[in-house]
């Protein structure tokens, strides 16, 4: 097939390219650079199955003439603000690469008759549910940051398009994916802070937020699995792991495989690390596994293999 991944140049969106491309599938991808970098994507230049855009996908009628020319069998969708703090203080960040681009992306595909659809929603969309394990068939989904909120919008946006149109559209709710790549996130910060000062770490919150983090080769090989013969219609499922890691213990785990002693670790206080932040995570993923998926390695496993990758 010829797929459209939109966001391709990002964190995870890179990773599924490498993925679609190693099944023979052709790739276009579009990107702004936002979030998502040149270094990414830069060794598939020379690759004859690859094709780049550089375009906003907020441009609607640039973005249909791609959909025109390239003949689009299946829409990849992880355009998205993924740094949620980086939004708290601008809604509209949200607004537009987070909603609009999936309404974009909708309309291209009714008005080209395009039927298949990924989208990469997140767990965001639950809010605050003090540790509750959280399933697909929760009815009170209460997003309490500006990315969570865009996110279940977009969601409403694929129900009505799917239902329209007779799209077959796969929905993910990530929780926290870490993993090679990484341009933000805790990890990330973690280690720049430290190897600018090995001494001190400043930890946002208390260091007790507890959230389940999975390695992006893992969400990689369920969105392929799942993405083959999708039904019409909307089949959403929660991806994830079983466990959960404290943001102390990812700072630890930093400090041991950078081979850092008596790092002095200082806390900002609160529950949470930020306006919005959801201090405790927990997934319920009995429909995934029952479907046959289920993540190779556990939140703990998952960050110390990111650590590793990073440093």
């Amino acid at each position: 097939m010829k797929a459209l991944v939109a966001g391709g140049a990002g964190f995870i969106g890179s990773h599924l390219i490498d993925a679609l491309l190693e099944k023979g599938h052709q790739v276009v991808c579009i990107d702004t650079f936002v979030i998502g970098t040149r270094k990414n994507i830069e060794h598939l230049r020379d690759n004859p199955d690859f094709k780049f855009y550089e375009l906003s996908l907020c441009n609607l009628e640039e973005v249909n003439k791609i959909f025109e020319k390239e003949d689009i069998d299946f829409v990849f969708h992880l355009a998205a603000n993924s740094d949620i703090q980086a939004s708290a203080s601008n809604p509209s960040i949200e607004y537009a690469n987070t909603y609009t681009t999936t309404f974009n992306l909708l309309e291209c595909m009714r008005v080209n008759n395009v039927k298949k659809l990924f989208f990469a929603s997140t767990s965001a969309v639950y809010g605050e549910k003090e540790g509750e394990q959280v399933s697909e068939y929760s009815t009170q989904l209460e997003p309490i940051s500006y990315y969570g909120a865009a996110k279940l919008g977009a969601e409403a946006l694929i129900s009505a398009f799917t239902y329209m149109n007779s799209f077959s559209s796969l929905v993910f709710r990530f929780p926290n994916v870490i993993g090679p790549r990484l341009t933000h996130g805790v990890i990330f910060d973690f280690v720049k802070r430290l190897k600018q000062n090995p001494e001190g770490l400043t930890i946002l919150g208390d260091g007790s937020q507890s959230k389940p983090y999975m390695h992006v080769y893992d969400l990689v090989d369920g969105i392929m699995k799942f993405s083959i013969g999708i039904k019409e219609g909307v089949t959403l499922y929660n991806i994830g792991v079983e466990t959960q890691t404290t943001v102390t213990k990812i700072a630890d785990i930093i400090c041991e495989n950078m081979n850092l002693k008596n790092v002095k670790y200082s806390y900002t206080g609160g529950r949470g690390g930020w306006k919005g932040d959801v201090p405790v995570f927990a997934y319920n993923l009995d429909k995934i596994h029952e479907n046959g998926w289920k993540a190779r390695w556990t939140s703990d496993e998952a960050v110390a293999k990111t650590v590793e990758e990073v440093i």
